[in-house]
């Protein structure tokens, strides 16, 4: 699906008719790369997608500021170049997934190694919230970046997924969301009905966590579960583990259910993490920390992005993104003295 670059007739960043001045125009069109990753990455589920998408963007707006006449705000303008390189982007590859949604059961907490990674194009991302700048005049829930409302978005055809994100994410009016994609209010409207359809379906049928809880009884939570990783105290993190509790390792298919089997995992196969530093982190919406085991060679190195999930005053569900290229693409330190 092809969007013309010329925006579609909304509020005036300059006189109508009149062609902006090239270096003002890219000036606010780089003001707005936080907002703009956010969105895309929303599109991708993937930060260093997101990170490209918004650079073709920007490249794009570089060739055509020049025809830039004003007849929409330069915010919106952005929105439909960097859209079609988002619609480009989804219709020549695979939706990505979380170790959850991918496996009909769990892995048992006995096996010898991790097995085989999966490219990294198969999984949904992590990314810090610090990298993703919403408009600051937009309330944008915490939820529109979780993990799980990430992998849930996958599932939509493009159009629609750019459409739910607008309107429900980033509060666009219909009919803006329909000038932009060249389409009906009515169309609009319906592509948002059945993707909010199709993504409570998918959300019910996934076996991935919701939170729930205060901000402070989940920070809580979550500095006390990381005193206790950092200790490697298995007692203490049974006390806050969930009993239905969920582990998985991206880019590897394995994930754990049930708090006996992530505990023993923590002690059989992944007894190497005993030693490891963290440093806490807000990673999709919510709470995180990055781990680094012990190096050898002294010091720690990059292990895993862990992503929390805190349910009814306990963890529920733990997400670890392993790989230092992991860190790398989330501007982590690379090696901790």
């Amino acid at each position: 699906m092809a969007i013309e670059t010329q925006a579609p007739t909304t509020t005036t960043a300059t006189t109508p008719g009149v062609e902006a001045p090239v270096e003002g125009v890219l000036e606010q069109a780089e003001r707005l790369r936080g907002e703009l990753r956010g969105f895309a990455y929303r599109m991708l589920g993937s930060p260093h997608d997101a990170e490209d998408a918004v650079q073709n963007a920007m490249v794009r707006a570089w060739r055509s500021a020049e025809k830039f006449d004003g007849r929409s705000s330069v915010r919106t303008w952005m929105y439909r170049i960097l859209t079609n390189v988002c619609l480009d982007e989804i219709s020549a590859r695979k939706r990505r997934a979380l170790p959850v949604d991918l496996e009909s059961q769990a892995s048992p907490p006995v096996v010898a190694s991790l097995g085989e990674p999966l490219p990294a194009s198969t999984f949904v991302e992590p990314v810090l919230d610090s990298m993703i700048g919403d408009p600051a005049d937009v309330v944008v829930s915490r939820d529109s970046v979780r993990l799980a409302f990430v992998a849930a978005l996958q599932h939509l055809p493009a159009s629609q997924r750019a459409v739910l994100v607008l309107r429900d994410v980033l509060a666009w009016r219909a009919a803006e969301v329909a000038q932009l994609l060249e389409i009906s209010v009515a169309a609009a409207n319906s592509q948002l009905q059945r993707a909010r359809e199709t993504m409570a379906a998918v959300r019910d049928g996934s076996r991935g966590a919701r939170p729930n809880g205060t901000r402070e009884v989940e920070e809580d939570v979550v500095a006390r579960y990381v005193a206790a990783f950092e200790r490697y105290d298995m007692t203490a993190l049974a006390t806050m583990l969930a009993e239905d509790a969920v582990m998985s390792m991206p880019p590897f298919r394995l994930y754990l259910a049930g708090r006996a089997d992530v505990l023993a995992w923590l002690v059989g196969p992944g007894h190497e993490c005993e030693g490891s530093r963290v440093l806490p982190v807000e990673v999709n919406g919510g709470p995180g920390f990055a781990q680094y085991r012990r190096d050898p060679d002294g010091g720690h190195v990059p292990w895993g992005v862990h992503a929390l999930v805190v349910r009814d005053g306990v963890v529920a569900e733990e997400t670890v993104f392993l790989g230092a290229e992991i860190f790398a693409a989330l501007g982590l330190p690379a090696h901790l003295d």
